[in-house]
């Protein structure tokens, strides 16, 4: 899973403060150490629990001692714990416990110590965060779920996912196969070669490039999910089940048969009949010594008859009512569906995949094994079958059917849980498949897995492909944000990804008075739009010789290390030179707006964006 192995710079003076033992914690502690050689005090609840041993245990991949994290355990944090850490004088604090209580509980604290250091909060509930970030003021706040769950969604959907990314003044981008666009395109740049045997990330020629981003005017609606029966339908058809079905069809048939042969005895009128029939079978008919053999023996099966079924369909009815309404209130599979995902995980995760698959129109069925869990509530609100059990039960997955599903998304935290249930899955959906007689066509399955040796090994073994890791998507942006820097979006390639970042060009930084296109580096950096400070306008097409000043932020795709590795050169200087105007940019015409960079006027800048 490591994008690039180029040596961290040399570590700053300040110390960076990570409190948490997820993994988004350890990840994220790798991040600052490995990518950006800074120094980090880690705060821990305990040397034992989630990913603390880990956390603890770390070392940098360089082998710098100086750069190996501080460890300080505290069971809660308190302003006394916090003191101990170091905010006072930290360059920031990232809070990103798994519970939004206690990061936001934590960065009141840090902000009573020190009102201006950075603080980075990780919470799931959106509108806390707005609130958070407006209230404790040099504050980000980020969500790892929202930003992995594209990712996830990518990934189930396959080729027909299209990402899209929204980047300053609104303008969308939207990562695209370079093969289903048409000539009106207007690429923005190449992002990967993925038709090699290796997987190329910004290649120098970005004509090569099969996967691109290309400027979107407008997203796709999408298609309304579908709607469900009235409630009343569908307990209707729950009580209704196969068994009372069958019990009622065979007394239909004895009625009708005994009906037929009173008719015919007694020559009666079939209504007159039906009375008789059932009066007998409810034991209200009277004994006739005279009455034909035929009819006496009617009378006896049907009395007979009576005392056996009606107490049967009684029971059938009664255990199918509170079935019915036992899985009516639980929100679980009621109508038979077929088509769908199937959410394995209902955790901060599982409910944003859970979300995003429901407004693309997709049919979802979610499963966890507890009542308790964030996605459940979530689910139940959206009307969508959510089923408590154990997903790694075979009985579990087909009470969800998976046997007719179109793909098995398994999110829990423990990556032993989310194999075995992968594998339960893909087999009851083979074996459904064989036992019907429809050609074999295999489940698509998404795994969320930590470890990256662990990944490649279940792909070779299992030829399980499709996984990623929460962590490992949501780190980049939360260490950017530790340093001031917004990653606006992170683009999923495998398990790989890019990040796109917004960078202010710092007064008297390195990147101050160079020119956009000597930025871009292959396989780690692409400039992709220049905003200008002052005017607010975004340029797409790069100025080639107008060099940039420290009133102009630049949009970036980067791979993680290359993103390192720019970031301290965005850093303003502690004694910048007065500020030196650029000379202003002059807009093209219609005409030269699409004309190629190299034939356009050198000295004038292409024009904005609409």
């Amino acid at each position: 899973m490591s994008d690039d192995t180029n040596p961290p710079p040399e570590p700053s003076g300040q110390r960076f403060v990570v409190c948490g033992d997820g993994a988004l914690a350890h990840r994220l502690v790798g991040e600052l150490v490995d990518r950006y050689g800074l120094p980090v005090t880690v705060v821990l609840p305990s040397l034992n629990d989630n990913h603390a041993p880990d956390i603890a245990e770390f070392g940098p991949r360089t082998g710098r001692p100086e750069l190996r994290p501080e460890v300080l355990v505290a069971r809660r944090l308190t302003a006394e714990v916090l003191r101990r850490a170091g905010v006072a004088q930290a360059a920031a604090v990232a809070l990103v416990a798994d519970d939004d209580v206690t990061n936001v509980d934590g960065a009141t604290i840090v902000r009573e110590l020190d009102p201006d250091v950075r603080l980075v909060v990780r919470l799931f509930n959106p509108v806390l965060g707005e609130g958070v970030a407006t209230s404790l003021g040099d504050c980000a706040v980020l969500s790892g779920s929202e930003i992995a769950a594209p990712a996830f969604v990518a990934a189930t959907l396959g080729d027909e996912a299209s990402a899209y990314l929204r980047l300053p003044d609104d303008e969308l981008v939207r990562v695209a196969d370079r093969r289903t666009l048409d000539e009106s395109a207007e690429v923005v740049c190449g992002l990967a070669d993925t038709g090699g045997p290796e997987l190329v990330r910004l290649p120098a020629d970005e004509d090569e490039a099969d996967l691109v981003l290309v400027r979107a005017y407008g997203r796709p609606r999408a298609e309304p999910p579908p709607r469900r029966r009235p409630r009343l339908l569908r307990t209707t058809a729950l009580v209704f089940g196969r068994n009372l079905r069958l019990a009622l069809a065979g007394m239909v048939l004895l009625f009708t048969a005994a009906g037929a042969v009173l008719g015919y005895v007694r020559g009666l009128a079939p209504a007159e009949a039906a009375y008789l029939v059932l009066l007998t079978a409810l034991g209200g008919a009277e004994a006739d010594p005279a009455a034909p053999l035929a009819e006496k023996v009617t009378a006896v099966v049907l009395v007979l008859s009576g005392v056996a079924i009606v107490p049967t369909v009684t029971a059938l009815v009664v255990d199918a009512l509170v079935h019915a309404r036992l899985r009516v209130a639980a929100g679980g599979l009621v109508d038979p569906v077929a088509g769908h995902v199937i959410v394995v995980g209902l955790g901060n995760i599982g409910t944003r995949v859970l979300q995003e698959l429901h407004s693309s129109g997709l049919p979802v069925v979610g499963i966890d094994r507890t009542e308790s869990a964030r996605g459940v509530a979530v689910g139940r609100e959206l009307g969508l079958p959510v089923i408590i059990g154990d997903a790694t039960s075979p009985e579990t997955l087909r009470a969800a059917s998976v046997q007719t599903c179109r793909a098995l998304v398994v999110l829990t935290s423990d990556d032993m849980t989310n194999l075995e249930t992968a594998l339960s899955g893909r087999s009851a959906h083979a074996t459904a498949r064989a036992v019907s007689g429809q050609p074999d066509g295999s489940l698509r399955v998404v795994l969320r897995l930590f470890d990256d040796g662990f990944a490649q090994r279940v792909q070779r073994t299992f030829g399980l492909t499709h996984s990623r890791s929460v962590s490992y998507l949501a780190a980049p942006a939360f260490a950017a944000a530790m340093m001031g820097r917004e990653v606006i979006d992170t683009i999923p390639i495998g398990r790989h990804l890019l990040l796109v970042a917004e960078l202010p060009v710092g007064a008297g930084s390195d990147l101050e008075g160079r020119f956009c296109p000597d930025l871009s580096r292959p396989g780690e950096v692409r400039v992709i739009a220049m905003r200008t400070g002052r005017a607010g306008q975004t340029i797409w097409a790069l100025p080639r010789r107008r060099p940039l000043v420290r009133t102009d932020r630049l949009v970036v795709v980067a791979t993680r290390a290359g993103l390192a590795a720019l970031l301290p050169r965005a850093v303003p200087s502690a004694d910048p030179p007065a500020l030196v105007e650029p000379p202003p940019l002059r807009l093209l015409g219609a005409q030269a707006r699409h004309r190629p960079a190299d034939l356009a006027d050198p000295d004038a800048p292409a024009a904005t964006g609409p």
